[in-house]
């Protein structure tokens, strides 16, 4: 609960930066103001209200921090070089004014800025401490806290910067899982209802039973088709449903999955092996997938009349298995390679795991092969 109050705090900050910039000016404020408020003895400078007023003029330019960086610092500096010229008022412990503006100018200013902030303040610090102390040692502490100041920019800049580069990759990998979804959805469905289309001309002449279960067939996956692509749309246009990945298919869809093939006229045998009901839901979830995108392979490029899907989990290790008897996926001429079997090595790397297409042991039909680690339950736990 602390770490999500913090990101909700973080999030705030950067949708209202202006009020993030008044409320750090406030508590530069109240600090600059203590030494006004607390007793002094009668040999310090008498804390005044014109001393205090001037105090108040070199905090407020960091209302405008972020929109102007150098001019701020500029600000600050003359400021700060008339309240210890014109006045004799109170010293402060810390120069927050400019170690936020040291700060900001890391984080948000281009390289010549910074360089030429830099150099300002090598020159401004050591005036500073000789018109104060005029002691090495403020001059060391002073050049330490710029310094360090400085230094937490630079790392705010670049953890930013990885934040942002992790976003984008986090973006690109969601784009490829959503267009991995849609192309084995699509692809199945259609493909698909193509064969049984194709087989109804030929149905109704010759076997007009056999033509009305291709047509109820080819209803069934368009509404399949159509329920699956309206869940991930309803999941994606929702922003509190999570990460987008529920519901996904598991192995239990396999027997559904298989029939619908086998409507199409490809004659598809199911031998599981092992206990694959017990894996993690985003591992069934890509055995699912593998099968449906190899047997949509064997549908619309094999030419083949049998297959065989075997799933086999043992010694952490869950394999995935799809044969055919055709041809392999050849796509006709004129016609672009599908992505298929890319989809399908991109699923396996994800987890780990390998994934090969080729002829079958025997030198005849396609084989689709998927070895996919499975994690222990503490591996799954964290």
């Amino acid at each position: 609960m602390r770490i999500r109050g913090l990101e909700q705090a973080r999030a705030w900050g950067a949708a209202h930066p202006r009020a993030m910039d008044a409320g750090l000016a406030l508590l530069v404020q109240a600090a600059v103001t203590m030494p006004f408020v607390v007793p002094r003895g009668p040999e310090l400078p008498a804390a005044t209200w014109t001393a205090y007023g001037l105090t108040t003029l070199t905090v407020l330019p960091l209302v405008w921090r972020r929109r102007a960086p150098m001019t701020v610092l500029l600000a600050v500096i003359a400021a700060s070089a008339l309240y210890r010229l014109a006045l004799e008022g109170p010293g402060q412990p810390l120069p927050y004014q400019g170690l936020v503006c040291a700060y900001t100018i890391a984080v948000l200013a281009p390289a010549r800025q910074r360089l030429a902030a830099g150099v300002l303040l090598l020159v401004a610090v050591p005036v500073s401490v000789w018109l104060n102390t005029r002691s090495a040692r403020e001059l060391t502490f002073s050049l330490f806290v710029f310094g360090a100041a400085y230094a937490f920019g630079r790392l705010t800049d670049a953890r930013q910067r990885e934040h942002l580069a992790e976003a984008e990759r986090a973006a690109a990998r969601e784009r490829a899982r959503i267009a991995r979804e849609m192309h084995d959805i699509l692809s199945h469905a259609v493909s698909l209802m193509i064969v049984q289309a194709e087989a109804g001309p030929v149905a109704v002449r010759r076997a007009p039973e056999r033509a009305e279960a291709a047509f109820e067939a080819i209803s069934a996956t368009g509404r399949d088709a159509m329920g699956q692509l309206r869940r991930m749309l309803g999941v994606l246009r929702d922003e509190d449903a999570g990460d987008g990945r529920s519901p996904q298919p598991d192995l239990d869809g396999l027997p559904a999955l298989l029939d619908r093939v086998r409507a199409g006229g490809l004659d598809v045998r199911y031998e599981p092996a092992g206990a694959p009901a017990a894996l993690p839901a985003p591992l069934a979830a890509t055995a699912y997938r593998i099968v449906q995108e190899a047997l949509t392979n064997t549908v619309r490029h094999a030419g083949a009349r049998a297959a065989t899907v075997r799933i086999e989990r043992a010694a952490g290790l869950l394999t995935v298995v799809v044969r055919d008897d055709g041809r392999g996926p050849r796509p006709a001429p004129g016609r672009p390679a599908g992505h298929g079997l890319t989809g399908i090595r991109e699923r396996a790397a994800a987890h780990g795991g390998t994934a090969t297409a080729g002829p079958g042991p025997d030198g005849t039909g396609f084989e689709v092969r998927a070895e996919l680690p499975v994690p222990s339950a503490a591996e799954v736990g964290t």
